[in-house]
């Protein structure tokens, strides 16, 4: 709401790396149209290793952790979640295919946010789909154990008017087509965050609303590249630039140009990736095959075939024994349990 006050965007600077950043993330944009109609397998084999390092990651960024045997299982829904942070995670996975499902029909609206909110917090009955009922504040602690606090966010009394303010606001100016898109995406989130309107879930609540509008203006390369694996290893810079950009927010006095770099470096860090790993797995003998090695690359030292099986959904076992074959005969891994629970065990780093 704060940054889309009259003139706010007008008092903004537009440094040529912002403008070039810009310029760059655009023609990966028409390259995404032309790889979705030459390499629909391929992009296929990116989208299920996404979705699995963005539940993965997106959680662990808020310390929500599993065993990744146990994310895999929950993304390929073939178990129940079985404590909090399983039940956290599974939300997650739902919101995420509701949006990758549906975001061309979803109007973007309070309503819609509390919805995904709920939805989130749907295996936690009682805890998702409601503003903040306290008061809350973004703290961090010090090297030496205190605790200080770094933003206090809007009150919970004023939420509901402030997040009916910033939707009407960004919509408005989305529908006016004044402002770069780019730039209107990551303003949304950072002034989202600045509210904080629930008691939990904001992080992920941002991460996902980011999936949401950046598909609605065209730019699907989250679909198929984790946007939240790259926050991840670059979290320091994460909340480092929400914080410069967050200062002097209540004021409308801030500078969204650190935020909006970061944000856009994000992006564009995703399509560099996105075009690697296209041109990587289509030169590669098959995309299912390299689905398979990317998943055991992330799986633990010792992991199970049928760990390998539920994380490749539509990969058929040939395929997969072909994949291990290959690996065991380059000394990779080697088989420690033979048989239908097959256990294999890793004999050096799958990434090197």
């Amino acid at each position: 709401m704060n940054s889309f006050f009259p003139g706010s965007f007008e008092r903004q600077p537009i440094t040529q790396n912002l403008l070039r950043t810009i310029r760059l993330i655009g023609e990966y944009k028409g390259k995404q149209e032309l790889f979705k109609q030459q390499s629909p397998q391929v992009l296929e084999t990116l989208q299920l290793a996404a979705i699995i390092q963005s539940t993965e990651s997106s959680n662990r960024i808020e310390g929500v952790v599993a065993p990744l045997q146990r994310i895999l299982a929950l993304v390929a829904q073939k178990t129940t979640p079985m404590n909090r942070s399983e039940q956290e995670i599974a939300g997650y996975r739902d919101v995420l295919d509701t949006i990758h499902a549906n975001y061309e029909r979803m109007p973007f609206n309070t309503g819609l946010v509390l919805q995904l909110h709920r939805d989130l917090y749907r295996f936690l009955p009682g805890s998702g789909g409601q503003w903040k009922s306290a008061d809350n504040k973004i703290t961090e602690t010090r090297p030496d154990g205190t605790t200080a606090v770094r933003f206090e966010p809007v009150s919970a009394f004023l939420t509901p008017t402030a997040m009916a303010q910033l939707h009407e606001r960004f919509n408005t100016s989305s529908q006016a087509d004044e402002v770069e898109p780019l730039l209107l995406i990551p303003t949304y989130v950072l002034d989202f965050l600045c509210i904080h309107p629930f008691r939990d879930g904001n992080g992920r609540m941002a991460r996902l609303l980011t999936l949401l509008l950046l598909y609605q203006a065209g730019y699907e390369v989250g679909r198929y590249i984790s946007l939240e694996q790259i926050v991840e290893r670059t979290r320091e810079s994460y909340y480092d630039t929400l914080y410069q950009s967050s200062v002097g927010w209540h004021d409308r006095q801030h500078t969204l140009l650190p935020w909006w770099e970061y944000f856009l470096g994000v992006v564009l860090a995703a399509y560099r990736e996105f075009e690697q790993r296209v041109g990587t797995v289509t030169a590669s003998r098959g995309a299912k095959r390299e689905i398979v090695l990317d998943v055991v690359a992330r799986l633990p030292n010792q992991f199970q075939y049928a760990d390998v099986e539920r994380a490749c959904p539509g990969v058929s076992r040939p395929t997969i024994n072909r994949a291990l074959a290959e690996l065991r005969e380059s000394g990779q891994i080697r088989c420690i349990k033979p048989g239908r629970d097959a256990v294999w065990e890793k004999t050096r780093s799958l990434r090197d």
